[in-house]
């Protein structure tokens, strides 16, 4: 294999290549690429699981942003876990990610493994559009200072460590409390969040072109533990109680951080969202029915 390459246009692939299916799938999409004259880049310690030509341009890991940003795209291959992955490249680069989906329910994605040969064609032929996600920005806080920032495209969520005991929170909106109570946790998610950790908690399903922040408790126990939609200028707030056991911080379920009791987590819309490569028009309406497999029999729609 070389590390360089002439072509003038590159793609960025990132799989998971503890899946079969996910190798099989890499060498098509590659060789496909390859063989209309796209230069194909991939992580050096991705390389040796999967089966590549010497065409193939190989790139540290710690070199990934910043060579991905000469990309024209970054192609994903696998399940939800390798496509947040990939939004963090995305994200960092600024080059749109088109996510394969490998696994079982892939919002994100915006193909199946079986339409490889449709990826390969719409990304040569450019027959694709490009839409911008929002994202969250995480701040906590303790003893007064910020110990810890990040991000994320899904939700930020705050959750109990202790599975005997609750975490007992008091929830905040642009500076004022809402309520406050014991539970397992609290989910602050985005739109295309809604649909991951937020919809399992009990929130409700936003659309992606809403713009909106999330707040969904988690196993509270309080008679008032609503989930809450607000402005997407808001500023939501979870402050652990003192006296309660020390939490944890996930972000997309990827990145963690414990929280000492008496933290604070602060969250607010994102000073850089994720750019999605679309190859459908297909409403979120429809994407919603085949994700979760709807019953929609007997829909005579509106009439004419």
């Amino acid at each position: 294999m070389t590390t360089t390459t002439a072509a003038t246009r590159t793609v960025f692939l990132l799989a998971h290549t503890g899946r079969p299916a996910a190798i099989r799938s890499a060498e098509l999409v590659v060789r496909g690429l390859l063989r209309c004259g796209l230069g194909v880049r991939v992580l050096a310690r991705e390389a040796a699981d999967l089966p590549l030509p010497e065409e193939v341009e190989l790139v540290p890991e710690e070199a990934a942003a910043e060579v991905m940003g000469s990309c024209e795209l970054l192609v994903v291959l696998g399940g939800d876990g390798t496509l947040l992955r990939g939004a963090d490249f995305a994200r960092t680069s600024g080059v749109p990610m088109l996510g394969v989906n490998l696994g079982r329910v892939g919002f994100l994605a915006e193909a199946e493994r079986d339409d490889l040969d449709k990826v390969v064609d719409r990304v040569v032929t450019r027959a694709y559009e490009v839409e911008e996600r929002m994202t969250i920005d995480v701040v906590v806080r303790s003893n007064g200072g910020i110990v810890h920032q990040d991000w994320a495209l899904n939700e930020a969520a705050v959750q109990k460590v202790s599975p005997e005991r609750m975490l007992e929170v008091v929830l905040e909106i642009d500076g004022r409390p809402v309520t406050g109570f014991g539970c397992d946790g609290i989910v602050c998610a985005t739109p295309t969040g809604s649909t991951a950790y937020a919809f399992s908690a009990g929130g409700p399903v936003v659309w992606p072109e809403v713009e909106a922040l999330l707040m969904v408790p988690i196993s509270a126990h309080a008679l008032f533990a609503k989930p809450l939609v607000t402005s997407p200028t808001s500023v939501l707030a979870v402050e652990v109680q003192p006296g309660t056991p020390h939490g944890v911080l996930w972000c997309d379920g990827r990145r963690t951080l414990q929280l000492p009791a008496g933290a604070r987590v602060e969250v607010r819309r994102g000073s850089v969202p994720v750019r999605l490569a679309r190859l459908h028009h297909a409403s979120f309406t429809d994407r919603l029915v085949a994700k979760f497999a709807l019953p929609v029999s007997g829909w005579r729609g509106a009439p004419h």
